[in-house]
């Protein structure tokens, strides 16, 4: 029988504990979102992101996302946000937005891809956006198997992806879309993905 990972609810006392222990360690945590369930790990760690990579069963060379806990800090790791992703965040952070823009030089963060990107997101969750508070900035992905649907409760992460994540909080049943992708690196911005947020409210935001 495969090792379950361990189930905690969102409210409990413990539970923000548990997960800063699991991510200073390098493990993988399951979390409650405005969207969907992600999978969260330290983006400072090659180790750690590999995992959540693994947990997926993905290849580690795809992108991730990163969750910050304001659009200030994303101004910083992107080393100035341009003017269409600072008004994109000024008027849907936090929330179902996801920003990609250049990385600010010296950035060294695992998430994939080439490594002179970054594509942030501002999480309109208290768990969430409390975690990024209190850690830092978190690589993430949905909580699935790659290629498949996202998983909507925490017994199912626990049951689905066993060993490869270590504590799931339990916030709920979690069934929104994913967050709408939006490239903001071309002029005018793209759109890469539409979720939650409609891409023609994106269009209208920019003016």
């Amino acid at each position: 029988m495969r090792r379950r990972a361990l189930v905690v609810p969102a409210s409990s006392p413990s539970a923000v504990t548990l997960v800063l222990d699991a991510l200073g360690s390098g493990l993988v945590v399951a979390v409650p979102t405005d969207t969907v369930y992600g999978l969260v790990a330290d983006p400072g760690r090659r180790s750690a992101v590999a995992a959540l990579a693994a947990a997926k069963g993905r290849s580690a060379s795809q992108d991730l996302q990163l969750l910050v806990r304001s659009p200030g800090e994303a101004d910083a790791l992107a080393g100035g946000l341009p003017e269409p992703a600072r008004r994109l965040a000024e008027r849907f952070w936090p929330g179902a937005l996801t920003i990609v823009v250049d990385r600010a030089p010296g950035v060294a963060l695992d998430l994939g891809g080439d490594g002179t990107s970054i594509g942030m997101r501002c999480p309109d969750h208290p768990f969430a956006l409390g975690l990024c508070a209190s850690f830092g900035p978190l690589a993430a992905s949905s909580a699935n198997r790659h290629g498949g649907p996202p998983l909507a409760g925490a017994a199912e992460i626990a049951e689905v992806l066993g060993t490869g994540v270590a504590v799931v909080v339990d916030g709920g049943i979690c069934t929104g879309r994913s967050s709408t992708v939006v490239d903001c690196r071309p002029s005018p911005p793209t759109c890469l993905r539409e979720g939650s947020v409609p891409f023609s409210a994106v269009v209208e935001a920019l003016g």
